[in-house]
């Protein structure tokens, strides 16, 4: 008997030369049932991914961005300003992402989104991007596409755990490696994880892949 083959997902990574879209892609990589394709703005971050045998493809989020969609079965949104442009990038182009998504049929879009996006007036500090992540996780929840929104608490650069506390309101402000939050996202992808929902993670003490399943 012939083994079956099993067909690996292609997954657009918007975001992906930033350093949770790097951790994401090396997780799409060494995963048996996606590959990556990597959605970067210059040339010399496409060699970078070709050099490692990654999918790549020219777009700015801030233009037309529908040919990105062409080989892509879902979608993950990592990408971000940093504060540069935060209605360019953070709202708009996530909103073109999703509308571009919805024409191309995808299957499934998965956003990073953060803590406070519920209720931008929590902070003076941080309003105006998080009320983009607000606008952009409603143009998503109301797109008609089947996806998952996961909003992190303070990002840090520590060795991720692979543990996590999660709900669909936290009670508490807390922290999150940007592995444990790559490693969330990729998780989500899986058809009816976390189907249409949003929720929060900071650090904890449940393993990421049974956080992500339980309702």
């Amino acid at each position: 008997m012939k083994a079956l083959q099993i067909v690996r997902k292609n997954v657009l990574v918007a975001g992906a030369n930033g350093t949770t879209g790097r951790i994401i892609i090396g997780l799409l990589k060494r995963s048996e049932a996606y590959q990556p394709i990597a959605m970067v703005r210059k040339q010399d971050q496409k060699d970078y991914f070709e050099k490692q045998g990654v999918s790549t493809v020219l777009a700015d989020l801030e233009e037309d961005v529908n040919h990105v969609m062409k080989n892509a079965d879902k979608v993950i949104f990592a990408a971000g300003s940093k504060g540069k442009n935060i209605i360019g990038v953070d709202q708009e182009g996530a909103k073109r992402l999703t509308d571009a998504a919805k024409e191309a049929g995808l299957e499934k879009f998965v956003m990073l989104s953060s803590m406070g996006a519920d209720n931008p007036s929590v902070s003076d500090e941080l309003e105006e991007y998080l009320r983009a992540k607000q606008n952009a996780d409603d143009h998503l929840r109301s797109s008609g596409l089947n996806y998952s929104i996961v909003r992190p608490g303070h990002l840090t650069d520590e060795d991720g755990t692979g543990k996590i506390q999660l709900n669909e309101k936290l009670k508490i402000q807390g922290s999150i490696s940007r592995a444990d939050v790559a490693k969330t996202l990729v998780e989500a992808l899986e058809d009816g994880v976390k189907q249409n929902q949003v929720f929060e993670i900071i650090s904890g003490e449940v393993p990421i892949e049974k956080a992500v399943h339980q309702n």
